[in-house]
């Protein structure tokens, strides 16, 4: 008697991103196949408690990302020999083999700020195209967010005081795909260009690579000098130089200021040929701005723009210009970025909320914890902004996917804030933003995606137009009203009743 048993043999170059799933997705979906539920649909909501570094916003990034993620949605041959050696029942691999993703997305649009507890993603798919993509969409969503957020307070935009940021992180991301999709976040947040080759060559000349040299190069040469030199001689057009190998004042200086005398000599009709820039990645930074500035604009290099690196985040940089008067005319910035040093995860959650019924009804779902704070909202739901007069977002409505909130029309609401002395009230919009758009219908894409020079620019105009500046400011930040339509209220608390044996 013979014994068939499938072997797993382990391959470190094998990529399938439909397998960044947590195991306990899979344990989940193959027991709800197995008790016939395969073609139950799931409405779950992404969304978030906390804004990062205790801020006012965040921005809503990633959904780029992942509809392309959902549009080739697979599995192969090698991910089902891998899950019937863990377990996984043959039928239930049988039918991953012709799987393909037919669920809805519903989304903020990329670039979106958002606000805690408003849904940035809702996901209505049959039971195993829910359950499956809940770690890759988490990952993509909360990455994306975290560091597009963190480039809007870095490059300046959410004090409407823009800076010339450039990334500098990827040697200082958690991995490849950190890297690159850092950068691609970053640029959206407000970043100029990047170090990243790779993110350009993916995503196009508006994710810009950039750099010049770096210590290794200078202490190559016998002299800073004919480093210097090399450098312009191969790249005159673009000459920006690195000034604390050695000695900013002693050596960096007097090199650059020969070097530039040397191409006004070489060039005298060509004034493109000059020096451009000069950056210093170390020391006091501020004092040596304001000496740099000095001597090169006595010697008549006005011209030369000053560039400063060195674990550089939005308050360095802040102080710097407010209290000492340095105002660089452009920043690299890596690890703080990249990172988001001061506030590393962007809590994202991906919580169930209604099943459809056979009628066509939503049964409301909820997770209702022994924390009343983290008792979700329950229900298939749509989110809405409302803008006051001057067209600043004034509060966020979450109601019922069936409710419309509209224009003119007076809605009842109920504030999510624990410190709102007056909860319930009547709110009559000036005008009204649907904020979750279908991005996928039926396995379908359902949305233009716009490019990145777009999603960029969405993202500036919200900050300057469309936010209340009092929600930008980085201390103590108004906190954005999240309001609940009645329907909304009553179905949270009836279910936190009934599940939880009190009130919310």
């Amino acid at each position: 008697m013979s014994i068939n048993a499938e072997v797993y043999i382990p391959d470190e170059d094998y990529d399938n991103p439909a397998m960044i799933v947590d195991f306990y997705e899979f344990t989940m979906a193959n027991c709800l196949f197995l008790h016939g539920y395969k073609d139950t649909v799931m409405v779950f909501d992404m969304f978030y408690r906390e804004n990062p570094d205790d801020q006012g916003y965040a921005i809503s990034c990633g959904q780029h990302k992942l509809v392309k993620f959902l549009l080739n949605y697979h599995f192969n041959e090698q991910d089902l020999i891998w899950l019937r050696t863990k377990g996984m029942s043959p039928e239930f691999c049988d039918y991953l083999r012709t799987y393909r993703w037919k669920g809805d997305i519903y989304a903020l649009k990329e670039g979106t700020v958002c606000y805690p507890q408003v849904p940035m993603v809702r996901v209505e798919c049959d039971m195993v195209g829910a359950i499956l993509i809940e770690t890759y969409l988490l990952q993509t969503m909360n990455f994306h967010s975290l560091i597009a957020t963190k480039a809007t307070k870095i490059s300046g935009l959410n004090i409407h005081k823009p800076r010339n940021v450039m990334e500098f992180g990827t040697r200082r991301a958690q991995g490849a795909s950190a890297g690159n999709d850092g950068a691609y976040a970053a640029i959206l947040g407000g970043c100029i260009g990047t170090a990243n080759c790779l993110a350009e060559m993916r995503y196009g000349e508006d994710v810009k690579a950039v750099g010049t040299i770096a210590h290794s190069f200078i202490e190559f040469f016998p002299t800073e000098l004919e480093a210097f030199r090399a450098y312009a001689e191969t790249y005159p057009d673009s000459v920006s130089l690195l000034l604390d190998t050695y000695n900013i004042l002693e050596s960096g200086l007097p090199n650059l200021i020969k070097l530039d005398d040397e191409l006004i000599a070489k060039y005298p009709d060509d004034p493109g040929k000059r020096v451009k820039s000069a950056r210093i990645d170390s020391g006091d930074l501020a004092r040596g701005y304001k000496r740099l500035r000095k001597a090169l604009d006595a010697a008549g290099k006005t011209y030369v723009k000053l560039v400063a690196s060195n674990s550089l985040d939005e308050k360095k940089m802040a102080n710097m210009e407010l209290y000492e008067g340095a105002k660089f005319d452009s920043y690299g910035v890596g690890e703080k970025l990249i990172t988001s040093a001061t506030d590393p995860v962007f809590g994202g959650v991906y919580k169930l909320v209604a099943v459809k019924n056979a009628d066509g009804t939503y049964s409301p779902k909820m997770k209702c914890s022994d924390s009343a704070s983290k008792a979700i909202i329950p229900g298939k739901l749509m989110a809405w902004r409302v803008f006051d007069e001057e067209g600043k977002g004034q509060c966020d409505i979450i109601s019922m996917d069936d409710e419309v909130v509209e224009a003119g029309k007076p809605v009842e609401v109920y504030s999510l804030n624990p410190d709102d002395y007056r909860p319930f009230r009547t709110i009559v919009p000036v005008s009204v933003e649907k904020l979750l758009v279908p991005h996928i219908i039926g396995g379908e894409l359902a949305i233009e995606l716009p490019d990145i020079k777009t999603k960029k620019a969405y993202i500036k105009d919200q900050l300057e137009h469309r936010v209340w500046e009092s929600e930008l400011r980085p201390e103590m930040p108004h906190v954005h009203y999240v309001d609940l339509t009645l329907r909304v209220k009553k179905c949270r608390d009836d279910m936190y009743e009934s599940l939880h044996g009190g009130k919310i």
